[in-house]
Parts: structure tokens; sequence; C-alpha cells
């Protein structure tokens, strides 16, 4: 199982990729870097993508509140409307400051934002301790695989080992 700098060499080698790193969004502290960096500074890459993933996991609204896919809801007749219960309330599993259960799906799987000349992917790292880290990747659009570059960070973080 490959560690931090493997899997940022990995990484580096999809086409296109201009530069990587691994952050944890608590902190916005890079735990490593390869590569160039946007604005040319890794650390502030960091600390700005970590802003980003951290608005996404604490958003109520990014995830179903039970964390499982969104399926339709169902047409119901009209009568009698009951009040949800707390298991059910809106933002009830997502309340600001709150993170997966060590070991357990994170509500976010990926953030992909487009530029004119760019794609920025951050990918969630599940871990057995705090799942508080993501990789994120840097990648030339006109030279990159944006479908690629999402499958394989899935398979990075699936095999990351943090330590």
């Amino acid at each position: 199982m490959p560690g931090i700098d493997e899997s940022l060499l990995e990484a580096m080698r999809l086409p296109g990729a201009r530069g990587a790193l691994v952050a944890d969004w608590i902190s916005g502290l890079a735990l490593g870097a390869v590569g160039e960096a946007p604005g040319g500074d890794a650390e502030a890459t960091a600390a700005e993508t970590a802003e980003l993933a951290r608005l996404a996991m604490e958003s109520g609204t990014l995830a179903p509140a039970d964390g499982a896919p969104s399926a339709p809801r169902a047409a119901t007749a009209p009568g009698p409307a009951t009040a949800p219960g707390p298991a059910t309330a809106p933002g009830a599993a997502t309340a600001p400051g709150s993170v997966s259960a060590p070991g357990e799906e994170p509500p976010v799987q990926d953030l992909i934002l487009t530029t004119a000349d760019a794609y920025h992917l951050l990918r969630f790292v599940v871990t057995a301790f705090d799942s508080t880290v993501f990789l994120y990747l840097w990648l030339d659009r006109a030279e990159g695989n944006l479908a690629l570059a999402r499958i394989r960070l899935a398979e990075m973080a699936d095999r990351l080992v943090l330590g």
C-alpha cells in the first residue's frame, strides 16, 4: 500500500498533471506536495483548497442527511402533515464541524473545480482515525483527461496509507 510520496508520484504520472498534494482539511496543512502549485506556493494551495474542502464537508445541502444517495420522493396522498423526527431533520447529520465517523465514507467524495485552462480535483480520503485528509490534483485542461484523473484519484485514495 503506497504512502503519501508514492501516491503523489503516481498522481503526477497522469496525463496533464501539473501538481499534486495531500492536505488536512481541518488544519489546511500540506502533508506532502509534488510538482507545481497554482500561484507557486504549495502551502498556500493546501490552505486555500482546504477551505473548499471544509465548506463541502460541513455543508448540509451537498449530501443527504443520512449520507446515502438521495432517492426520489414518492408521491403521497393528501392528508395531515407530520413533523419529521430528529433523525430526518434537515442537516441533522451534517452540522457544522461534524465529520464522518472513522472508516466511514464521507458525505462528499470529491470536488471538481474547472477554470479556463485547468481542472482542480479534490478527493477525500477515508482513514481509520478522522478522515480529514484529501488528495488534490492540478490538471492541465488541454492535456488532461478529467474522467481518468477522477477514477485514478479514487483508487489512490482507497490505497493511501497515512502514517
